[in-house]
């Protein structure tokens, strides 16, 4: 390997976008009187749900208790089970796996790093409750087939629509496809509010027991709908999983946002994209759009032929000292974590496509952040550090 001086830029991986209109919006809240159970969590749910088309929103504390939320509102126990994507991130199973019922991981399609649907039907038995389905880098899932065998065996299904916000199919939004979708809003996501999360559902049913169970499972969880302060009931177990006000403040003016966030994103994973298709020792994951399957572009994915001279590490190493910011997507695939590894006796490699996508993947930016020619210079960077390792 070369260890000439490179040209460096600094590209981070993520940044989250925050301008004079959000530190406003903070800074307004704080000089009030209400930090929860306020107006602005209710301004951000209908902002949402404008935005998705969805006739209920409801905000959370993070994705991971909207994920919870959502296996928690079909009632799983310990006799059930769930298809989960073995190539995710490990919440999607944890917040089945915190009900008592059990994960089914599915391998994933080479192509696409999705869920490999000619895999579902054969992994569906007797005590299968639903499909939790993810929406991989931003890239819809075909939920078709999904869909149908859902229909056909009596199914819930759960969207993981956590880097697919702006996302559609024929139109309709990531997370209205199947019973419940849920998305977050960690500072690198598409919008941030700091830790947040959000639910949306086409059931009425869904939504309220959701609603009430993200704040201990009281009936009247905003002080504004009592009577006083004491004018409630607890009709179910609940948890505080809430979104606070100055969370939920950020969040209306990143909404506004958002338009331009996704233009910019499709316009950089296009021309990286282009950049990196055809680069030899490399293979771009197709996770941009797909006819009627629009892709949020959360990022780009190359995965790393086998039997090249280095290994994956030295690669990322070498284009950080260039200054340029990566990620894996994701490290290990969830039968080969050591959680699951023990408490299912999986073996190493079970779901083999996931495995090579999460040991041999490497992720790059393509958020509104970069800068002018950081695209150019990636492609540059990427194709000398891999000419260098063949």
């Amino acid at each position: 390997m070369s260890t000439d001086t490179t040209t460096t830029r600094q590209i981070p991986f993520g940044r989250p976008m925050l301008g004079d209109a959000e530190r406003a919006a903070a800074a307004a809240v704080l000089d009030g009187d209400i930090l929860t159970h306020g107006p602005r969590v209710k301004d951000f749910e209908a902002g949402f749900a404008e935005f998705t088309g969805a006739p209920h929103a409801v905000a959370t504390a993070t994705c991971m208790a909207a994920l919870h939320l959502a296996s928690w509102a079909f009632e799983l126990g310990p006799d059930d089970e769930v298809l989960v994507p073995a190539q995710t991130h490990v919440a999607g199973a944890h917040a089945v796996e915190v009900t008592g019922a059990r994960p089914v991981f599915v391998d994933a399609d080479p192509r696409t790093g999705n869920m490999d649907l000619a895999l579902l039907e054969g992994l569906v038995g007797e005590r299968t409750r639903g499909i939790s389905v993810v929406h991989y880098l931003g890239r819809p899932l075909d939920m078709g087939p999904v869909l149908e065998l859902a229909r056909r065996r009596g199914l819930f299904v759960v969207e993981d629509c956590a880097v697919a916000l702006g996302a559609t199919v024929d139109g309709t939004h990531v997370g209205l496809l199947g019973d419940i979708g849920c998305f977050s809003f960690y500072p690198v996501k598409h919008i941030t509010t700091g830790e947040g999360g959000m639910v949306i559902t086409r059931h009425d049913e869904v939504a309220d027991r959701v609603g009430k169970q993200r704040a201990f499972g009281i009936d009247k969880s905003v002080l504004a709908d009592r009577r006083h302060t004491g004018a409630y009931e607890i009709e179910r177990l609940g948890l505080n999983y809430r979104l606070g006000e100055v969370g939920a403040a950020i969040g209306v003016e990143q909404l506004r946002r958002l338009p331009q966030f996704l233009e910019v994103r499709e316009r950089n994973f296009d021309a990286l994209y282009q950049g990196l298709s055809g680069v030899p020792g490399l293979r771009v994951l197709e996770t941009g759009h797909d006819g009627a399957r629009r892709s949020s572009h959360y990022c780009l994915s190359a995965v790393l032929d086998e039997g090249l001279g280095e290994p994956r590490e030295h690669i990322i190493d070498e284009l950080k000292r260039r200054g340029i910011g990566t990620s894996v997507y994701y490290p290990k695939s969830l039968p080969d974590t050591l959680y699951y590894r023990e408490t299912y006796g999986f073996d190493e490699g079970s779901c083999p496509e996931a495995t090579r996508i999460s040991t041999r993947s490497i992720a790059f930016p393509v958020g509104p952040h970069l800068q002018e020619g950081d695209i150019d210079f990636m492609i540059t960077a990427v194709r000398d550090v891999m000419s260098e390792v063949r």
